[in-house]
């Protein structure tokens, strides 16, 4: 160094470069929320740290969206699957997912359905000898730092399939997301009586913000700051409707929308959540 005093002012820079760049590997890597537009219909991509899970797969119409935006997205494996409910608006997409990727564990209630969509989700994960394992109320687990809270496990075996969801809480640092599948208000309802926090940042609403969902009582209590809308441009169902619409609206609660602005990505970095599209309207179909 005596010779060559400049090598030591630059040894000293790399060591503390070296330093820097083990602390900033340390930290916790961003949480993504990708909410696919699939048109009338659901299907989410969770990424934490390289780990992913796919809530919902989206219709028939939709599954090779699905397949080519999780691509596109650089995923090669899902640590998780879960399948909300039966309805092939959630489930279409679910055999080609499972055909595509190396998948480690799918989640659905123990509800079964005789429809040709269903058969193919289940003969598809049959064929890669993957079991379906159902959920119990209050479960969780990890996804990378993300902790995965199953709220309702779909057990309620009604004939109104829509409140056979799975409805799952997503938290990550300070933030919180809730996923409700098409749980309608009697399983929104026990949702927010059981003893978990229930106040979440941001609220998927259910079933597609039709009036069977999203009641007063159920949307006062997840108190969400966003709202995020799964529903097909000029759809025929009337989603969304007016009541929700207002509903959220009067709870300054912003909306997004994939009627309006396509795939929507919310980014968390445990603190702060950001969207990559402005805030959607509060139009609606329906007047109920």
């Amino acid at each position: 160094y005596k010779l060559y005093p400049h090598l030591k002012k630059i040894r000293i820079i790399v060591l503390i470069c070296v330093a820097i760049m083990a602390i900033i590997s340390q930290l916790p890597h961003d949480l993504k929320i990708y909410f696919i537009d699939v048109g009338q219909g659901d299907s989410v991509l969770i990424e934490q740290d390289g780990n992913y899970m796919l809530i919902d797969a989206g219709p028939n119409s939709s599954k090779e969206l699905v397949v080519k935006y999780l691509k596109e997205n650089r995923v090669k494996e899902l640590e998780y699957i879960i399948a909300t409910h039966n309805h092939e608006d959630h489930i279409g997409g679910m055999a080609t997912v499972i055909r595509s990727f190396n998948i480690k564990n799918i989640l659905a209630s123990k509800d079964i359905a005789t429809s040709k969509t269903y058969e193919n989700f289940v003969l598809a994960a049959s064929q890669k000898n993957i079991q379906f394992y159902a959920p119990t109320k209050g479960e969780s687990f990890m996804l990378g730092d993300a902790k995965i809270i199953i709220l309702a496990d779909g057990s309620n075996r009604s004939e109104n399939t829509n409140n056979n969801s799975i409805v799952v809480k997503v938290e990550f640092g300070e933030n919180s997301f809730m996923f409700t599948g098409d749980a309608e208000e009697e399983i929104e309802l026990e949702v927010v009586s059981g003893k978990i926090d229930k106040k979440v940042d941001v609220l998927k609403i259910g079933h597609h913000g039709s009036n069977t969902s999203t009641c007063r009582t159920f949307l006062n209590a997840v108190s969400p700051k966003y709202a995020v809308i799964s529903v097909g441009k000029n759809n025929s169902y009337g989603h969304p409707c007016k009541s929700v619409m207002q509903r959220l609206r009067v709870n300054n609660i912003l909306v997004y929308r994939t009627d309006e602005s396509g795939n929507i990505v919310a980014t968390s970095d445990g603190k702060n959540i950001s969207f990559n599209v402005q805030a959607g309207s509060y139009s609606y179909v329906s007047a109920n």
